[in-house]
């Protein structure tokens, strides 16, 4: 019987300055969580979470995952379904190198409510 991939949650976001970018990542029930990166837009933020996401799933040693996330823009341009605007295309290539270290990445869509990473970063919050 073959183990299930390791299911990795990732989540960003923006709050006003001075914490600015945020990013929310859990894997087996531990948050990693980063606040105040700097100025950013939302889709910079869910760029960011993901790499975080893949950068922690490559330092655990980790190589069956499947990445989560709720950022359907960011999910379709790192998998190729959809063409990555001018802006974002340094994430792109950052993730590309990543790729080629781990293989293959997986990146699906999991709703809001069940982002673990998500909600992770509205307890940081109160919400």
């Amino acid at each position: 019987m073959m183990a299930s991939p390791v299911k990795i949650f990732f989540d960003g976001g923006c709050r006003p300055e001075p914490v600015g970018m945020e990013t929310a990542v859990v894997v087996r029930g531990q948050a990693y969580l980063e606040r105040g990166l700097g100025p950013g837009s939302g889709m910079d933020a869910e760029w960011r979470a993901l790499i975080a996401a893949v950068k922690i799933a490559q330092s655990s040693g980790l190589e069956d995952v499947v990445f989560l996330g709720d950022a359907t823009a960011v999910i379709a341009q790192a998998n190729g379904t959809v063409k990555c605007r001018a802006g974002f295309a340094r994430y792109l290539e950052t993730l590309a190198a990543l790729k080629v270290a781990s293989g293959p990445l997986r990146i699906r869509y999991v709703k809001r409510t069940q982002n673990l990473a998500g909600i992770a970063l509205a307890r940081l919050h109160g919400r």
